[in-house]
This record gives structure tokens, C-alpha cells and sequence, in this order.
């Protein structure tokens, strides 16, 4: 099969990227790693010391990140339903968030300890019906902050990437509930055609 031309255009664009090229050199598995970077340069999110939980982690650019904030004190469980290469310091679970199975296992890793931080760049695979694909993502912004609910501590924080359309205003209302205060982050690598911006949740209730 020939690559369409939108297809090459992506590729051009991709390997012509800044952040692609800087996650190249700078040893980050993807260009992700650089939105994280971003937003925690700005609200110190991650601090030594930390239990931090990344969902949707896969190939592991934000949990190389948190690695390198936590600066050897801490702890990180990384989730994904793809495998990903280990990083040292980090435990990986390979497997669906949205199974029940696989949630418990998470929730064995935690030995009944509460997290300081959550962490969540998932999005389903995309089926290119929008209707469809913004209903999944919700889905995964909800279960991730029913996860938060039930594991964050009491002030602890909480950063999903969300895609704005329907669902999106809920999940800010929803979010408010549980938090003292809830803000938008669109960070420069996040590219400006795409409708993902993070939503963060600071000081869980």
C-alpha cells in the first residue's frame, strides 16, 4: 500500500518537530515527555518522596520524568494495556485500566498505601467516528479521577489530558468537587490543531 499524502505530510511534520527531535537527543521516548516537563516546571507537581501513579503510560516518557523528579526517593507504578520497556524504578503493570482484574492488581501494588500524585495521558484507540472516540476518552478522564477519589491523599494532585467537546465541561464540574482548585494547562508540545489540553486537579478535598 502506497502512504497517502496525509500520511507523508504527518511523517514530514513529525520528523521535522522540535520536541521529536529534543526527546531524540535527550534520551525521552517520546515527544509526551515535554508536556509533562512543562506543566510541572510551572505547578511542582512532583516532588522527592512521592507515590506516584502514571495510567496510560506506555512507551514511558512520563514516568522517565518523574524518575528523574523523584530523584531516587519515591515510587512510581506505571499502567498500560501496551507493554512498555522497563524503566529503572518504576513497577509496570500491563493491562486494560477499564478491567476490573487489572485495577486490583494496581490496587495490590499500593499495599494500602494513598498516592501523592496521579498521572493520566490515556486515549482510546481511535476509531476516527468522534462521537465515539470523545465518549471513550471521557470515559477514561472518569475512571481515572474515580481512581484519584478513592487513592489520592488528602491534598494530593491530579493531572489528566482530556479532549474539549462534549463530556468536557462534566468532567471540570466533576473534578471541582474534588478539588480545591481545577485549571487548564495547554503546554507547547501539546501540537495547536489537536483538541487535548490537561486538566489539573490541585489539593484533593
Amino acid at each position: 500500500m502506497k502512504p497517502s499524502r496525509t500520511s507523508k505530510a504527518w511523517m514530514q511534520e513529525h520528523l521535522n518537530d522540535e520536541f521529536v527531535k529534543r526527546a531524540q537527543k535527550e534520551g525521552y521516548r517520546a515527544r509526551a515527555a515535554y508536556k509533562l516537563i512543562e506543566i510541572d516546571d510551572k505547578d511542582k507537581l512532583i516532588k522527592p518522596g512521592m507515590t506516584i501513579v502514571d495510567l496510560g503510560a506506555a512507551p514511558g516518557s512520563w514516568s522517565q520524568v518523574a524518575v528523574q523528579r523523584l530523584k531516587g526517593q519515591g515510587k512510581i507504578i506505571a499502567l498500560d494495556i501496551l507493554d512498555m520497556q522497563a524503566i529503572p524504578n518504576v513497577e509496570f503493570i500491563q493491562g486494560d485500566f477499564r478491567d476490573e482484574a487489572v485495577l486490583k492488581q494496581l490496587e495490590e501494588k499500593l499495599n494500602n498505601k494513598p498516592v501523592d500524585l496521579v498521572i493520566a495521558d490515556m486515549a482510546p484507540n481511535i476509531s476516527g467516528i468522534s462521537d465515539v472516540d470523545q465518549a471513550g476518552a471521557m470515559y477514561l478522564t472518569e475512571l481515572a479521577l474515580e481512581f484519584s477519589q478513592q487513592w489520592l491523599k488528602p491534598q494530593g494532585n491530579f493531572l489528566v489530558k482530556v479532549f474539549i467537546g462534549s463530556g468536557f465541561d462534566e468532567i471540570v464540574k466533576m473534578m471541582r468537587q474534588q478539588f480545591e482548585k481545577v485549571v487548564t494547562r495547554k503546554p507547547k508540545a501539546s501540537r495547536d490543531r489537536s483538541s487535548e489540553v490537561y486538566l489539573l486537579g490541585l489539593k484533593r478535598k
